[in-house]
């Protein structure tokens, strides 16, 4: 059972025991991410996620890593649009220990200057690796044109230019403003005691209250952005109005992208790339946000067959809107999606991860009946009119990066 403890600072703390395993996943998250940036400070989440592990008052950098491995933990991080979470998992019988150096990283933090000038030029050659990643880079640019205004279309990692103005202080100052009460939220799950429990709250419960950050609302703008790379495939996403993550049809949504461009046996893979040949990888993907979401479809190939393989897209999705899916698809689809989620929660990671997005998201953490209620919930009908609502071709935007061609000559082919 999952439980939860909201301190009188505001703090939620979710935990939910699983007594047939030795080990515990802890994660400390706070809800600031790009998308809660000031455009002049836009990276800022990201950079605090990484100058976390560079020293506290009383532990230098090697000294955290040291006693991570002391206790075999395994420590991480990383930042969302609009969530940053710090987590560690280790056995149970390690737990306070882990907390100690989490909670250590997350308050005493010391943001040196000469740390974070270091720390500037690792995220600067992460900005290069990803600019180097085609399949990452159109989906970025993606974000960015269909969210084009707005600070959810900004990039988790910043640019160059924005994290040139990134201090020491800078990173304290914004640490201060922003890890407060109301937006942190601690998340366990796996082995442990009650008096773990008790003792994590306490470490929190000193916290000064703060006020949260506020997001600029995101709208999604139908938008075409191409990118000449000097690469040997162009690689492309088609994209849709989508719906946010806690929309009540988001099953509707997965079993939708699942049939259309889910695994091996959907439409999109069997049609593209098995039927025709045309390229190697070719999927949909759902991309949701609090209040805002978009339905992607990616493919990889060389330019001299790009235009059929849109072409075949094309006619997959019109065909899907028109007819909708077959009950065997749905039903193949659900119990995938299904299997997938459930089997997931094996992992107390997976299972600390889950709950406190789901806290976010819904104001509660889901469980297992919760999941399997909102699959059994599935119809064919449900997911035809799904399809129709959102996968409008005046709505549609593209992006693609590589031996492009012409603007003109993508519409031809997706919208005639």
């Amino acid at each position: 059972m999952i439980e939860k403890l909201t301190l009188q600072n505001g703090v939620r703390i979710l935990y939910e025991h699983a007594p047939s395993v030795r080990s515990c996943a802890l994660g400390l998250w706070v809800e600031s991410g790009s998308r809660h940036e000031p455009a002049q400070l836009n990276g800022i989440s990201h950079f605090i996620e990484h100058m976390l592990f560079k020293g506290t008052e009383s532990r230098s950098a090697a000294q955290l890593a040291q006693a991570f491995d002391a206790i075999g933990g395994q420590v991480n991080a990383f930042t969302t649009k609009e969530n940053t979470c710090f987590y560690a998992r280790t056995l149970d019988s390690h737990i306070q220990e882990a907390a100690d150096l989490l909670c250590d990283m997350y308050f005493h933090s010391r943001f040196g200057q000469q740390e974070t000038d270091l720390e500037r030029g690792v995220i600067l050659e992460e900005i290069g690796m990803y600019e180097d990643t085609p399949d990452d880079l159109v989906v970025e640019r993606l974000s960015s044109a269909v969210y084009a205004g707005s600070s959810l279309g900004r990039p988790i990692l910043g640019t160059r230019e924005t994290l040139e103005g990134i201090q020491g202080q800078t990173l304290a100052d914004y640490v201060s403003q922003r890890y407060v009460p109301a937006n942190t939220l601690v998340s366990v799950a796996g082995s442990f005691t009650p008096a773990d429990i008790e003792k994590i709250a306490a470490r929190f419960e000193a916290m000064p209250k703060g006020a949260p950050p506020e997001s600029q609302p995101a709208v999604y703008i139908p938008s075409f952005t191409l990118k000449e790379k000097d690469i040997e495939q162009n690689h492309l996403c088609v994209a849709f109005p989508g719906i946010p993550a806690g929309s009540e049809d988001r099953y509707l949504m997965q079993t939708m992208s699942n049939i259309l461009g889910g695994g091996m046996s959907s439409r999109l893979f069997q049609r593209v790339r098995e039927e025709s040949g045309l390229c190697y990888a070719v999927y949909s993907f759902s991309s949701a946000y609090q209040d805002a979401g978009y339905f992607g479809i990616y493919t990889a190939l060389g330019r001299q067959t790009e235009m059929q393989a849109l072409s075949l897209i094309r006619q997959e999705i019109r065909r899907f809107v028109e007819q909708g899916p077959d009950e065997e698809e749905v039903t193949r689809s659900v119990e995938q999606l299904k299997s997938s989620a459930l089997m997931s929660l094996e992992s107390m990671n997976s299972r600390m991860t889950a709950n406190a997005r789901s806290e976010y998201l819904y104001g509660r953490p889901l469980t297992p009946e919760d999941i399997i209620r909102g699959y059994d919930a599935v119809t064919r009908q449900g997911v035809r009119q799904l399809a129709q609502r959102l996968l409008d071709f005046d709505q549609m935007s593209f992006s693609a990066v590589g031996q492009v061609s012409e603007e003109s000559k993508y519409k031809d082919c997706l919208i005639g």
